[in-house]
């Protein structure tokens, strides 16, 4: 995929590049050690980059990256999302990440 020069908003309001080995890394990381198919998971990641260059817009920030990276592994796994979640969301406690929890089983 050819990438257009795309600035990230960071949630301290910096801006930096993108770089597809952020959400690489981030994702791989709420795989691992899941049945998933390495090919799947760089189909994904593919899929995340099309809906983020999608926007006319050169410039996003890096939470609706994590909301868009959420929505693609919730429908590939339960587990890595939650394992995302929990990094991306910085639950403030148990009852909040139970709370998440709850709105994925039902």
């Amino acid at each position: 995929m050819e990438t257009i020069p795309l600035t990230v908003i960071k949630k301290d309001q910096n801006r930096e590049s993108y770089k597809r080995s952020k959400i690489q890394d981030g994702v791989l990381r709420a795989c691992y050690k899941r049945p998933i198919p390495i090919e799947r998971v760089e189909e994904m990641i593919d899929s995340i980059e099309g809906d983020i260059f999608r926007s006319e817009d050169r410039e996003i920030s890096s939470t609706k990256i994590g909301e868009i990276v959420m929505e693609h592994l919730k429908d590939l796994d339960a587990v890595a999302y939650v394992r995302f979640a929990s990094v991306y969301r910085e639950f403030k406690d148990v009852s909040t990440f139970m709370d998440e929890l709850k709105k994925l089983i039902n």
